[in-house]
C-alpha cells in the first residue's frame, strides 16, 4: 500500500495511471495537520450547534415575528430537510470539485445565510436563511469530512482526529443548548445564528492559509438523475417523517410522502448501478463494515433525541430549569463523552474491535436511558438526572466516534468525499427519523394516560412525566437493537486495509 500524500487535504486521486498531482509529493504527514484538525473541528462544531441552538431560542423567535405554533416546526425542519437531502450531492462536489473549493464555499455560504436569517424581519426571511444553511451545510460538511481522512495518515494520529471530530459530533447538540440559552437570555435569540459568523470566520481564515490546493485529475460528468431521484428521495423521507409531527402516521400527507420517499430512493439504487458515473457509488456502502457503521450512527442520532429533546423539556417544563441551568445540566454528558471518546478510538478498538467496543456503548447508553425513565416531579439533579447522562455520554464515546472512523475506512481517494457525505446523511436522516418517532410515541402516550382523568394540573405534569419515560424507553430499546445489529455485522478483531482497485485511504 502507498503512504497518503503529504498535501494536508487535496487529494483527489482518479484511477491508475492518473493521479492528482499532489500524489507526486507523497511524503511524511505534514507539521500543521493538527491546525487542519482545529479548524475542521470548528467548522462541524458551526454546523453541529445549529441542530439544536435554535431550540432554546424558539419561544422568544416566535414573540419577536409573531408566527403560530404550527409553523414553528419549520424552523427546524427547514434546516434539516435541505441538509438531509443534499448530502450526498455536496459530497459529490467535494470530489469532482475539490475539497478545499467546497469547504470554503461551504463556510461562506453558511455565514451568509446566518447573517440573513439573524436579521429576518418575518418568518419568511427565517426559513430562507435556514434553508440555506442546510444547503451550504450540506456542502461543508462531508468535504470537512473527506479532508480529514485524507490529512491524517497514520494510524495513531487518525485515532486522535477521528476521536475529537467523533467527539464534537456526540456533544455538539448538547453545547449548541447550553449556548443557545446564555445567547438567548443575555443578548438576543438572533445571536444563536449570529454566532456563527465568529466560528467561520476562523474556520475560513484557517483553510484559507492552511488547506493545500489541488484538483482532480479526471472530473467524470456529474450524476444528474442520481441527483434528482437521490435528493427527491431523502427530502421525501425526512419531509414525511416531519409531517407525522403536524398531522397524524395515518394521514396521507405522512404516509404518501414516505411511499414516495421509498419508490424514489429504490429507483435510485438501481440507477446507480447502471450510471457511468454514479453520484452514490455502491461499492462505498458495499462493504460489511461500512454498512454497519453507518447504521450505528442513524441509530445512535437518532436515539439521542430520546435525551436532548425530552430532557430539555423535563428539566424546563417539569423542573423550573432556565434556559442556562439547563445546558449547564448537559455539560457532564458532554464531558464524558468527549473523555471516552478519545480512549475508545485510541486505545481501546485497535485491542479489541468494534464488535465489542461498538455494542458495549451502545448498551451502556440503553442502561443511561433506561435510568431516566424513574425520574418524576421530585428527582433531584444529582441523584436523579446525572447518573443517567453520564452513562449516555459514556456510551456514545464507546460507540459512535469508531463507528464514524470505520465508515469511510478502506475507501478510494476519489469516494471520499461522498463516503464522508452518505455518514453526514444517516445522521441527519436519523435524526429527523427520531424527532418524529419519539414525539409521536410522547404524545400518544400522554393522551392514553389523560383517559378516565380528570385533566387537573397534577393529572397533566404526570401525563408529561409519562410521555417523556415512553420515549426514554423506546431509545433505549433502539440502542438496544443498535447494539445486536452492530454485535452481528462488525467482524472480530481490528479492521484490515482493503485493497480496493485504484488509490485508497489508509486506516
Amino acid at each position: 500500500m502507498s503512504k497518503s500524500p503529504k498535501p494536508l487535504t487535496e487529494e483527489v486521486a482518479a484511477p491508475p495511471p492518473q493521479v492528482s498531482h499532489e500524489a507526486a509529493h507523497a511524503d511524511a504527514p505534514d507539521r500543521r495537520r493538527w491546525w487542519v484538525l482545529i479548524v475542521i473541528a470548528i467548522a462541524q462544531l458551526m454546523v453541529v450547534l445549529d441542530v439544536t441552538i435554535v431550540n432554546i431560542a424558539m419561544p422568544s423567535a416566535q414573540r419577536d415575528l409573531g408566527f403560530s405554533d404550527g409553523n414553528r416546526q419549520w424552523i427546524v425542519t427547514a434546516y434539516a430537510l435541505a441538509f438531509g437531502s443534499l448530502l450526498l450531492l455536496g459530497g459529490r462536489l467535494a470530489d469532482l470539485f475539490g475539497r478545499k473549493i467546497a469547504f470554503l464555499v461551504g463556510i461562506a455560504g453558511f455565514a451568509g445565510s446566518s447573517a440573513l436569517a439573524g436579521a429576518a424581519p418575518s418568518f419568511e426571511v427565517l426559513v430562507t436563511g435556514r434553508v440555506l444553511q442546510g444547503l451550504f451545510g450540506a456542502l461543508l460538511a462531508p468535504a470537512a469530512l473527506a479532508v480529514l481522512n485524507v490529512t491524517f495518515t497514520t494510524d495513531k494520529d487518525r485515532a486522535r482526529a477521528f476521536g475529537v471530530f467523533g467527539a464534537i459530533g456526540g456533544a455538539g447538540g448538547a453545547f449548541g443548548l447550553l449556548l443557545g440559552g446564555l445567547l438567548t437570555e443575555h443578548l438576543s435569540w438572533r445571536w444563536t445564528l449570529y454566532v456563527n459568523l465568529v466560528f467561520a470566520v476562523v474556520a475560513f481564515a484557517g483553510g484559507l492559509a492552511l488547506m493545500r490546493k489541488g484538483a482532480p485529475a479526471v472530473r467524470p460528468r456529474l450524476d444528474l438523475p442520481g441527483t434528482v431521484l437521490g435528493s427527491a428521495g431523502l427530502f421525501g423521507l425526512v419531509y414525511g417523517f416531519a409531517n407525522a409531527e403536524t398531522y397524524d402516521w395515518s394521514s396521507p400527507m405522512t404516509w404518501g410522502t414516505l411511499i414516495a420517499a421509498a419508490v424514489l430512493l429504490t429507483v435510485f439504487a438501481w440507477w446507480q448501478t447502471r450510471a457511468p458515473h454514479p453520484l452514490l457509488p455502491l461499492r462505498v456502502l458495499a462493504d460489511r463494515t461500512r454498512g454497519a457503521s453507518f447504521l450505528v450512527m442513524a441509530i445512535a442520532s437518532a436515539g439521542l433525541f430520546g435525551v436532548s429533546l425530552f430532557l430539555t423539556y423535563y428539566l424546563q417544563a417539569s423542573r423550573g430549569f432556565t434556559p442556562v441551568r439547563t445546558g449547564l445540566a448537559f455539560l457532564p454528558m458532554m464531558g464524558s463523552l468527549m473523555v471516552v471518546a478519545q480512549l475508545s478510538i485510541s486505545v481501546l478498538l485497535p485491542k479489541v474491535g468494534p464488535k465489542v467496543l461498538v455494542p458495549l456503548g451502545l448498551l451502556t447508553s440503553a442502561a443511561g436511558l433506561a435510568l431516566l425513565t424513574g425520574l418524576d416531579l421530585n428527582s433531584g439533579y444529582a441523584s436523579g438526572v446525572l447518573p443517567g447522562l453520564l452513562l449516555i455520554g459514556s456510551g456514545i464515546g464507546l460507540s459512535l466516534p469508531p463507528a464514524m472512523s470505520l465508515s469511510i475506512h478502506g475507501v478510494r481517494a476519489d469516494d471520499a468525499g461522498v463516503a464522508s457525505a452518505a455518514v453526514n446523511t444517516m445522521q441527519q436522516v436519523g435524526g429527523a427519523i427520531g424527532t418524529a418517532l419519539f414525539n409521536t410515541l410522547a404524545a400518544s402516550a400522554a393522551t392514553a394516560y389523560l383517559v378516565g382523568r380528570t385533566p387537573t394540573r397534577a393529572n397533566l405534569a404526570q401525563a408529561q412525566l409519562h410521555s417523556y419515560s415512553t420515549a426514554y424507553w423506546w431509545s433505549a430499546g433502539l440502542f438496544a437493537a443498535g447494539a445486536v445489529i452492530a454485535a452481528l455485522m462488525f467482524h472480530r478483531g481490528r479492521p484490515a486495509n482493503g485493497e480496493p482497485s485504484g488509490p485508497i485511504v489508509h486506516m
